[in-house]
């Protein structure tokens, strides 16, 4: 059986050349962010892919085909579909969409399945899940597939809404490297720091591309996590989004709402809790993780290209 896997021409073509490509979510387009903040954002995370030299690859599924980079038309329609007739696909979600020739917006996890089917190492994104505040068995399948699925994350840590120890944990068992880029501490997604260490601090895209080689050339299975800080000029300070996070929790757990429903009701909540300044943050990083990522894929390919 042929796997329904379409390729963007841009991305066929770049891969055929081993060119550096780039994989991105698309939950962000349908779940993760009001209109018209996703479009914009989708756009400029493929723009500053393409200004650092790579071809972006969002994911999607749509009419049941897995869609590996999208036409302006095809964020449209996800848009125009909205959560209600697009389903966030992780691993198990997948042959559900595919099977009955529905349409899907691929996770963390969704993307890193299709972009190693696609032959894609490097992959951009916000922030990754993990175990849910005050529910530890609440573990989000972002952690399992990093455990293995052989795709560089490149983040900004987890969402800090969820338990950034225990999640740090979850991924240590599962054999994940996590990585600072720049930085000696875990982002908290909307804050530059955690006070939690990483494994590893690294300060260039080469050195990243290094260690992805290694990776390859071990035949390890796990992923990668390379943590990027949010730019300086649009973090969130610490004490300011853990207060709007703490309250937005204790209300949800008030509210009774638990399982996939907790992640965006409390973003919700913090987003209203902060006056904004939250989507202004997740919006930058977003950006800028897809810029980081676009630098690292293009040092990954000059490796291979020159054997060095």
């Amino acid at each position: 059986m042929t796997v329904p896997l379409d390729l963007h021409p841009d991305v066929r073509a770049a891969l055929a050349e081993d060119r550096p490509v780039v994989a991105l979510e698309s939950t962000l387009i349908t779940h993760g962010l009001p209109y018209p903040t996703n479009l914009q954002t989708a756009l400029a995370m493929e723009q500053a892919i393409r200004d650092h030299g790579a071809t972006p690859a969002t994911v999607a599924v749509l009419d049941g085909r897995i869609r590996v980079g999208l036409e302006l038309a095809d964020i449209e329609r996800l848009i125009e579909l909205g959560p209600e007739q697009v389903r966030k696909c992780s691993r198990r979600d997948l042959p559900l969409v595919v099977g009955l020739k529905g349409h899907g917006a691929t996770t963390v996890a969704g993307t890193m399945i299709v972009a190693h089917m696609a032959g894609i190492d490097v992959f951009a994104t916000g922030g990754i899940g993990g175990v849910h505040r005050g529910h530890p068995q609440d573990i989000s399948a972002d952690l399992v597939e990093l455990g293995r699925t052989p795709v560089a994350v490149v983040c900004s840590g987890a969402k800090s809404i969820l338990d950034l120890p225990l999640t740090l944990e979850v991924l240590e068992t599962q054999g994940v490297p996590v990585i600072g880029y720049g930085t000696d501490e875990l982002p908290a997604f909307y804050s530059r720091s955690s006070g939690l260490p990483v494994d590893l601090r690294i300060e260039s895209p080469a050195e990243a591309a290094a260690i992805i080689d290694a990776r390859s050339t071990l035949g390890l299975p796990q992923g990668i996590l390379i943590t990027v800080p949010v730019p300086a000029e649009h973090e969130l300070p610490a004490e300011a989004a853990e207060q709007a996070i703490a309250e937005a929790t204790r209300i949800a757990d008030e509210q009774g709402i638990t399982g996939k429903a907790i992640t965006p009701f409390v973003l919700g909540k913090v987003l209203e809790l902060t006056g904004g300044r939250s989507r202004d943050a997740n919006t930058a990083l977003l950006v800028n993780n897809a810029a980081v990522a676009a630098q690292i894929a293009v040092a990954l390919a000059e490796r291979r290209l020159t054997g060095r």
